[in-house]
C-alpha cells in the first residue's frame, strides 16, 4: 500500500466538484513538471523557484551513501548521540520521521536556556550536531552552533569534527563553514524550508540518527506516478480539494492520528499547511487533535476532520463529513506537500512564500539591539505576572478574569492559540493546557512550542483570516546562558521572541494575554484551575 484516502459529506461534495476541474486543468502533471503559473502571475516568479521538492527523491538519492559514510565514521569515533539544531521544517520532518522509524535524535528546535543546558549537558562526548538552516542566518540555529562550539572546545573535543551543517548552496553559513572547515551537506535551493523533508534537511539528521533513508525515498516514490497522472483518483488531487474546496468553506483542519504507525505527524504537517495557506486574510488552520480532543465532539461547522488510520479496508465506511487517509510516512510527505500546493491553487494563494513570517524576526531583533526592562506587569496573581492588550487586562484583577476576557474576544468563527516559550523538555505538562481551553472554548484550539512555530504557524497567525485570540505563556529562567561572541543570552533571546511576537500580534490587532511564570511547575496548576 502507498497512499489510500477516502471522504464523505462536505470533502466528498467538494472532491466530486473541484477535481474533475483540476483533472481538466491539468493540475497535477503541471505541478509535476513545475509550471509556476498554477498560482497566478504574482506568484509565478517565485513558484518557479520553489517547485523542486517535486523531484526530491531523484535528487536526494545521491546524497544517502555520503551520509552514510559519515554516520559510520562517526559511529567508529564513538558518536551515538545525534543533536539537530534547526527551527520550523528544519526540525519538525526529522522529528517525525526518527520517531517513526523508532531512532533517537535530539530535537533542539528552543532557545529557552534549560532546553539548551540539557541537550548540552546529555552525552556531549559521544554527540554530533547537525545545524540546519536554509538561509544560514537563522538565529536560533547560529546559536546553537556558537554554544556547541564552545562546549565541545572546552571539553577537549575538535567541533570540526562534531558539528555538521546542511544548508542553502551560497549562503552565509555555507561560506563560513566551508572555510572553516565543517563538513556541509547543501540542499537543493528550489525547496522551501517546509517542503524540505525529503531533501538534506529532512535526511541527513535522520540518517546520521539511523533511519534507513532508501527505505523512506522508496515510499515516496511509489506515489510519484500517481501524483503526476491527471485523474480523478491522484490522492493530491483528493486531499487537496478536500481541504480547500468544501462550500461553505470549512478553514479549520483538524488532524487526528487514529491507528496510523507515523508518529508526530500532525505537527510536521500543521506548520506545511499553516505557513502555506495562511495569508491574504484567507488560509486553512490546520489543528492537532487526539482521538478524544473536545473539539471532536463539539460539531464545529467550521472544522474539516482528517484522520491518519492504520490499515487500510477497502470495505469501511467513513464517518460523516470525514476524511481518512493511511499509508506510508514517504508516502504521506509527499501526498500532503501535493495536496497543500493544490488548495493554494483552489484558495487563490501563494504557498511558497511566507509575507509575514518576518515581523516577528524584525521586532525581535529591535529588541535584543535595544534591550530594556520588560513592561510592567497589570497585574501578579500568585506566581504569575499577566500582561495583555487592553481588550484583555484592562479591567481584569485577577487570572481568572483575564482569561475570561481574553476568550470573551473569540469570535464564532475564531480560535485560541496557544503559545509556550518555555523548556518543554522540563514542562511537557503544559501541552495539557490545550485541551482544558478547547473545552471551555468551544472552539478549536492550537497549541505551539515556541520560538519554533514562529518559523511555522506563525504566518497563519499574522496573514491568515483575523479571527484568533492568543494566549502567550513565558517563564522566569532558573539558569541562563551567554551566547558566545554574542552581547545577549538565551534567556534574552526568547523573552525578545516572545515580547516581539506578542507586539506584532498587537500591531496586527489580535487579543493577547501573556502569562509569565516566575515558579512554572507551581504556576502551571493555577492556569489550569483559571482555566475551569
Amino acid at each position: 500500500m502507498s497512499v489510500k484516502i477516502a471522504v464523505s459529506g462536505a470533502a466528498a461534495e467538494a472532491v466530486d466538484r473541484i477535481v474533475p476541474q483540476l483533472v481538466s486543468d491539468l493540475v497535477a502533471s503541471r505541478l509535476t513538471g513545475g509550471d509556476g503559473s498554477l498560482w497566478g502571475p504574482d506568484a509565478e516568479e517565485e513558484a518557479n523557484k520553489r517547485l523542486g521538492w517535486v523531484e526530491a527523491v531523484a535528487v536526494s538519492r545521491p546524497m544517502i551513501d555520503d551520509i552514510y559514510e559519515l554516520r559510520d565514521k562517526l559511529r567508529e569515533a564513538g558518536v551515538d548521540h545525534i543533536v539537530l539544531g534547526g527551527m520550523g521544517g528544519s526540525s519538525l520532518a526529522p522529528e517525525v520521521i526518527t520517531r517513526t522509524y523508532g531512532v533517537e535524535l535530539t530535537v533542539l528546535d528552543s532557545t529557552a536556556p534549560g532546553q539548551v543546558l540539557a541537550a548540552l549537558n546529555d552525552r556531549l562526548a559521544s554527540t554530533a550536531v547537525v545545524i540546519s538552516s536554509k538561509s544560514g542566518s537563522t538565529l536560533e540555529t547560529d546559536s546553537q552552533k556558537r554554544i556547541y562550539e564552545q562546549y565541545f572546545s572546552d571539553a577537549g573535543v575538535d567541533p570540526l569534527e562534531r558539528i555538521i551543517i546542511v544548508t542553502d548552496p551560497g549562503s552565509p553559513l555555507d561560506v563560513s563553514a566551508r572555510e572553516t572547515g565543517y563538513r556541509v551537506f547543501n540542499a537543493d535551493p528550489n525547496v522551501g524550508g517546509r517542503y524540505s523533508a525529503l531533501t538534506a534537511f529532512g535526511l541527513v539528521p535522520s540518517g546520521l540518527a539511523g533511519v534507513d533513508l532508501e527505505e523512506l525515498l522508496d515510499e515516496a516514490e511509489a506515489v510519484m506516478v500517481e501524483l503526476a497522472v491527471d485523474n480523478e483518483a491522484n490522492p493530491g488531487l483528493v486531499l487537496g480539494a478536500a481541504m480547500a474546496g468544501t462550500r461553505p468553506l470549512k478553514d479549520k483542519l483538524g488532524i487526528v492520528a487514529d491507528g496510523t504507525h507515523i508518529l508526530g505527524f500532525g505537527d510536521w504537517a500543521e506548520q506545511l499547511i499553516a505557513e502555506s495557506t495562511g495569508k491574504l486574510g484567507k488560509g486553512i488552520l490546520p489543528v492537532v487533535l487526539d482521538v478524544d480532543s473536545p473539539e471532536l465532539s463539539d460539531d464545529l461547522p467550521d472544522m474539516q476532520v482528517v484522520r491518519l488510520v492504520g490499515d487500510w479496508d477497502d470495505t469501511r465506511e467513513v464517518a460523516d463529513g470525514d476524511i481518512e487517509i493511511a499509508g506510508t510516512l514517504g508516502g504521506q510527505i509527499l501526498v500532503w506537500e501535493y495536496a497543500t500546493a493544490v488548495a493554494g491553487h483552489i484558495l487563490g494563494i501563494n504557498p511558497f512564500d511566507q509575507p509575514d513570517v518576518e515581523s516577528a524576526k524584525i521586532a525581535t531583533r529591535a529588541l535584543i539591539d535595544n534591550p530594556s526592562k520588560p513592561a510592567e506587569p497589570a497585574f501578579v496573581d500568585g506566581d504569575v505576572e499577566v500582561r495583555g492588550t487592553p481588550d484583555v487586562v484592562g479591567d481584569a484583577g485577577d487570572l481568572a478574569g483575564a482569561i475570561a476576557a481574553l476568550l470573551e474576544q473569540l469570535p464564532d468563527d475564531g480560535y485560541v492559540s496557544i503559545q509556550a516559550y518555555v523548556d518543554r523538555v522540563a514542562h511537557p505538562q503544559l501541552a495539557s493546557l490545550r485541551d482544558e481551553v478547547a473545552k471551555r472554548a468551544k472552539r478549536p484550539v492550537t497549541f505551539g512550542w515556541g520560538p519554533r512555530f514562529l518559523h511555522s504557524t506563525g504566518q497563519f497567525h499574522k496573514g491568515g483570516p483575523a479571527v484568533g485570540v492568543f494566549l502567550q505563556i513565558t517563564e522566569v529562567d532558573d539558569a541562563d546562558l551567554q551566547i558566545p561572541d554574542r552581547p545577549f543570552t538565551f534567556g534574552q533571546l526568547i523573552r525578545a521572541q516572545a515580547d516581539g511576537d506578542a507586539s506584532v500580534l498587537a500591531d496586527h490587532g489580535r487579543p493577547v494575554l501573556s502569562l509569565t511564570l516566575r515558579n512554572a511547575s507551581a504556576s502551571i496548576p493555577a492556569v489550569v484551575s483559571a482555566l475551569g
